[in-house]
């Protein structure tokens, strides 16, 4: 969702009007130009301030009243979904008949995840995290130092969907700890009628998207081959089952074609590609299970 907090194709950000402050009394009068606080008029290019650093159309204050958790998903996985829901038959479903690959989102995530950690409102340190690990980007994602932090900042956290879904007992417990909850197992059920019915009213200004989590009844790790015990450890995660095998980029540009067709695969592709760095970056806070933890 952070691509709808930021001007498009990575313009300067200005404060929202329906964000702006105006005082009243300083050139003001009592009634509201637009429904935006006596502020310009929009679209954008707002007629409003912009904050240093900010890549966002809402104030830093406003900002820092969130407790920020990332949610990211390899780009492999995210891409084709998102295209899925915009072709038939699901697009007459969503009400999606376009697919854009800037809406991937992947740039602007990492962008807003950086100007919180430059100004301190996340980090330094990163959940699950005891001491400075080497990120794959060759640099050091240290836990001490980072911007200008203090110590009861929020922690950084990113919770990668592959992590959970591999092992959502132990992602979930490591959230819990990390944003100040007591964990419990029940979290991973949500089976009676009433958590149906509340997550239908959550999500049904967004039919078609997420019918497969609202028809499921519980989050379970997504492993279907149980381990012997004397395959490589490395194979399997902390409850001794299998994990998933990635796709070669072949099989899966196979698979794509087969779905939505040679142009389909085609841009499915190209904007997988073009987010990968991004993710990756992001990834390497990613939270982990604590007996996963170095």
């Amino acid at each position: 969702m952070a691509y709808y907090l930021m001007p498009p194709d990575g313009k300067p950000a200005s404060i929202a009007p329906s964000c702006a402050r105006i005082k009243r009394g300083v050139g003001t009068s009592n009634s509201s130009t637009n429904g935006t606080n006596g502020a310009q008029k929009a679209p954008y290019p707002y007629h409003t301030e912009s904050e240093q650093g900010n890549p966002t159309v809402i104030p830093e204050q406003a900002l820092k009243n969130f407790h920020f958790t990332f949610l990211i998903r390899h780009p492999r996985s995210s891409v084709p979904s998102y295209y899925r829901c915009t072709v038939p038959p699901l697009d007459e479903v969503t009400g999606f008949y376009e697919f854009m690959p800037s809406e991937a989102g992947y740039a602007e995530l990492r962008r807003i995840f950086d100007y919180l950690r430059s100004i301190g409102h996340v980090g330094p340190h990163i959940s699950g995290r005891e001491s400075k690990t080497t990120a794959t980007n060759g640099h050091t994602a240290d836990n001490e130092g980072l911007a200008n932090g203090h110590p009861d900042n929020i922690d950084v956290c990113v919770v990668d969907a592959d992590d959970l879904l591999d092992d959502p007992s132990g992602i979930i417990e490591a959230y819990c700890k990390s944003v100040g909850l007591e964990y419990d197992s029940k979290m991973l059920d949500w089976s009676t009628e009433e958590d149906h019915r509340q997550a239908k009213d959550a999500f049904k200004k967004w039919k078609g998207f997420h019918d497969d989590a609202i028809n499921s009844s519980g989050l379970k790790p997504r492993l279907n081959v149980c381990l012997s015990l004397n395959l490589p450890s490395d194979d399997a995660d902390r409850s001794g089952w299998k994990k998933k095998k990635v796709k070669s980029v072949h099989d899966e540009d196979d698979e794509w074609v087969e779905r939505f067709g040679e142009k389909g695969a085609k841009v499915i592709r190209e904007t997988v590609n073009a987010n990968i760095e991004d993710y990756e970056y992001l990834k390497q806070f990613a939270l982990k299970p604590f007996e996963q933890q170095d």
